[in-house]
């Protein structure tokens, strides 16, 4: 298993990372945390949680252990895969995510897409208690990093938009989206827009 990988951030969007190791290039699948978390960096550490399939070798990155440990939670649940799971920690932080476990918000875990209500309250039931015993679930090592504001502009809205593609959401509905979120809003940075339009989905 690869718990972490450390090296230059070569290309880096809303939904991946390429980072090169000693030479050799890793394509790892990131959420929009991780990515706003990391923007403004050229190097540095990933840990990472690798999904086995019989076609293909998965590398899934967060920019540090809660998200690790939140995502594959999540995914331990019937019903919630690896994209869904990345795409539940698109569209909340994690601290959120561990407010809404912890304090059976059902509701707000239906709003995101491709989670029903049935899934929504499974996911309640089986991880409440296992969020609070979990020893990486710990709100302090929450690790705050800002980037600069962007303006809204047709390259951040179709950036936007092949984010959303990545995440598993349809071209036409990205765009809808996007273009709805951008009519409302002038000045966002990417990861806002993306999160806007995930919630307007």
């Amino acid at each position: 298993m690869i718990g972490y990988l450390k090296g230059a951030f070569v290309e880096l969007s809303p939904s991946s990372l390429l980072i090169d190791v000693q030479g050799v290039g890793y394509i790892v699948h990131i959420s929009l945390n991780t990515y706003s978390a990391i923007a403004s960096q050229l190097e540095g550490i990933i840990y990472t949680h690798l999904i086995i399939r019989e076609d293909a070798h998965i590398l899934y990155g967060f920019y540090n252990k809660l998200e690790r440990s939140i995502f594959i939670e999540l995914t331990s649940v019937s019903g919630i895969g690896p994209n869904t799971a990345r795409l539940i920690l698109s569209s909340m932080k994690p601290e959120e995510i561990v407010q809404v476990i912890s304090s059976g918000d059902s509701k707000t875990l239906e709003k995101v897409k491709g989670i029903g209500k049935k899934t929504a309250e499974r996911a309640i039931v089986e991880l409440k208690d296992k969020i609070g015993k979990s020893s990486d679930i710990d709100l302090s090592i929450i690790k705050q990093v800002s980037v600069g504001q962007t303006s809204f502009a047709p390259t951040i809205q179709q950036e936007a938009i092949d984010a959303l593609q990545a995440l598993g959401i349809s071209k036409a509905n990205a765009e809808q989206a996007v273009k709805k979120v951008g009519a409302q809003n002038d000045h966002l940075k990417l990861e806002e827009l993306i999160k806007l339009s995930l919630k307007a989905i």
